[in-house]
């Protein structure tokens, strides 16, 4: 599957993902969580333009310590415009990964799953191109809405487009805004949440994307 280059082809791929049945992900005993993460120059402003500089960074997690790490600078493809976020990140996101060594058995991204206007957000879109199990987490809901959890870590409520439930907020740490956790390639809402908790190591943002997050940080500079 190659990457859409215009909004109208992104569209299309949209729909045609989100009827998509691929087969689910049963997590093994012993899991390898990967983190991909891209960061813009620090005065970049609005909605950004096709071309901008970017730094691209993924690492996998195994019991807490990184067991691969690859950094790529590159370009933006396209300005953003919510629910067509690909368009702005996806082959950057893709050309990291596919770098990666080892592979993850599972990649968290900055990105919606099922919470998107065609209920195909980037989380599922990279997941497929890549054939890899996905999971979204991000700060806040695309276009879904729920009540927040408990201020108890591990605590859980639903978010929903209309009756369907597409994502779950989760409080990692006490004090601090929750999560939103999204379902994406191959990866329902239970093992979703299983796998963001598992991954947390203490902290409110899951160790594999603090670490990308981090790393793409430091090859951008000051």
């Amino acid at each position: 599957m190659n990457w859409p280059a215009t909004e109208p082809e992104l569209v299309s791929t949209q729909h045609a993902l989100a009827q998509a049945t691929p087969p689910p992900w049963t997590p093994p005993d012993t899991c390898l969580v990967g983190g991909v993460w891209v960061c813009f120059p620090r005065d970049l402003s609005g909605t950004g333009s096709a071309g901008d500089r970017a730094w691209g960074a993924a690492v996998v997690i195994d019991h807490g310590g990184v067991v691969g790490r690859c950094l790529v600078p590159g370009h933006a493809s396209a300005s953003y415009v919510p629910g067509l976020l690909a368009l702005r990140l996806g082959p950057l996101l893709e050309d990291v990964v596919r770098r990666l060594e080892p592979q993850p058995d599972v990649l968290l991204l900055d990105g919606t799953g099922r919470d998107h206007p065609r209920r195909a957000g980037l989380a599922l879109h990279l997941g497929a191109v890549l054939d890899l199990p996905t999971v979204g987490v991000t700060h806040r809901p695309l276009t879904a809405s729920g009540e927040w959890p408990a201020d108890v870590p591990g605590a859980m409520s639903p978010l929903f487009i209309g009756p369907d439930q597409v994502a779950m907020w989760l409080r990692t740490r006490p004090g601090t805004r929750p999560l939103v956790v999204h379902p994406g390639w191959r990866t329902d809402l239970t093992t979703a949440v299983a796998v963001v908790s598992r991954c947390l190591a203490g902290r409110r943002t899951p160790e594999p994307l603090r670490r990308a997050r981090q790393a793409a940080r430091l090859l951008r500079g000051p």
